[in-house]
């Protein structure tokens, strides 16, 4: 799983942090645990704002 697998990681994300309101994570926050994910292999310089915005951005759907 890679920094483009956005839905794969969202689903992951769902599933270890059940509890935590995506709207309240912070950039830096979101990246830590999106790469302590069991399968992420994506380095974080290759991790952007606007990636991290996708995924916050189907997250935040995801909950709804």
């Amino acid at each position: 799983m890679d920094w483009s697998d956005t839905y794969e990681i969202v689903d992951f994300l769902c599933e270890k942090y059940p509890d935590k309101d995506p709207e309240k994570l912070l950039f830096l926050d979101l990246m830590n645990m999106v790469s302590s994910l069991e399968g992420f292999t994506g380095k974080e310089e290759h991790c952007n704002e606007r990636i991290l915005e996708a995924i916050q951005t189907i997250w935040i759907e995801e909950k709804d």
